[in-house]
Parts: structure tokens; sequence; C-alpha cells
């Protein structure tokens, strides 16, 4: 399975939820902490991320930063 992670500016996060409805991994909530603004905003609560890119396109923000893992190189099948 793909493996990815994300980066949430929790500044300008207004906890609209949308990128946790979005999130097929469930790998979102909204923090207990406000940020300056005084929205309660999002974070990673597990390592389960597959960098499926669909927080961060329905982030109204643009508040979101997907990073995924490059797939490891498959093995070269040697010719006989």
């Amino acid at each position: 399975m793909a493996k990815g992670t994300i980066k949430i500016d929790a500044k300008i996060c207004k906890g609209c939820e949308l990128c946790i409805i979005a999130c097929p991994q469930d790998a979102l909530a909204l923090a207990q902490q406000f940020n300056d603004k005084g929205y309660r905003f999002v974070e990673l609560i597990n390592d389960v991320c597959t960098g499926c890119v669909n927080c961060a396109l329905v982030c109204p923000e643009a508040a979101i930063e997907v990073f995924r893992q490059p797939k490891p190189a498959k093995k070269a099948v040697e010719a006989k």
C-alpha cells in the first residue's frame, strides 16, 4: 500500500472538517487546541495516511500539503 503523510498549516485552518470527511483512512481529527484565530484545527491522528490527496483537494484554505513516499523500485527480472 502507498505511504504518505500530510502537513497542516494550523495557523490558517478553520476546522471546517471537510478533510476529515474526505479521508478514506480516517487519519484526521480536530485538535483539542485552538489556533490564533480561535479555530480548532485539524491534525493527523494516526499513521495510516496513503497520500491520496483527497484532504488537500477539498480544503478551502489550502492549509494541507501532502507528501507521498516514492514507490520501491521493482526488481529487474533477470534474463535467462
